[in-house]
């Protein structure tokens, strides 16, 4: 572990591995590692990502986690309601991948985490896959929805710390060793 503080915040393109990045860079840093959706969501529902948490309950709970470790690696976006904890970052990382790639790697995460019955027609979540997707695929050109690629690179330019853009498709490992040159933590 690096004797400077270590706190990142990992963002981008829905299916570009930004929860994957952020866990394995807090492992290999041995640091905590958070990430947005346990926050913005009630994750413990039977029935996940339906219920959401309003953004003053999120940022309390964010505040306490953060306050409790000296180091640590949020994953997942929060521009808008989590911009309160913008000046925590020590470096921002963004994440983006082509759709086709993006895609396939949130339909194979949802069939192994859920199952092909609880998503095809008439399956409980079948309703929620299918608007997930849909927006992933929009991500790229809806600058209307605050979760854009447009609107997360303009968010990125009014950063004062270092910022990583990573957007090519390499191995987790490879990826992590470029953070840690990229930030001189290696």
């Amino acid at each position: 572990m690096p004797d400077q503080i270590s706190r990142f915040h990992i963002l981008g393109a829905p299916g570009s591995g930004v929860t994957t990045l952020g866990r394995a860079l807090a492992q290999k840093l041995n640091i905590a590692h958070f990430d947005t959706d346990d926050y913005h969501w009630f994750t413990d529902d039977a029935l996940p990502y339906r219920r959401r948490r309003n953004p003053d309950h999120r940022r309390q709970l964010m505040t306490r986690d953060f306050d409790a470790h000296e180091s640590w690696v949020l994953s997942g976006a929060l521009c808008g309601w989590g911009d309160v904890f913008i000046p925590r970052f020590d470096g921002v990382i963004y994440c983006w991948l082509p759709a086709e790639i993006r895609i396939a790697r949130i339909q194979t995460r949802e069939l192994a985490r859920y199952g092909p019955e609880r998503l095809a027609p008439g399956g409980e979540l079948h309703g929620v896959y299918e608007k997930f997707c849909s927006w992933a695929i929009a991500y790229d050109e809806d600058s209307e929805n605050i979760r854009s690629r447009s609107r997360e690179l303009e968010w990125l330019e009014n950063l004062s710390c270092p910022v990583l853009r990573l957007e090519e498709e390499k191995a987790v490992g490879t990826l992590v060793n470029q953070v840690l040159e990229n930030f001189d933590k290696g």
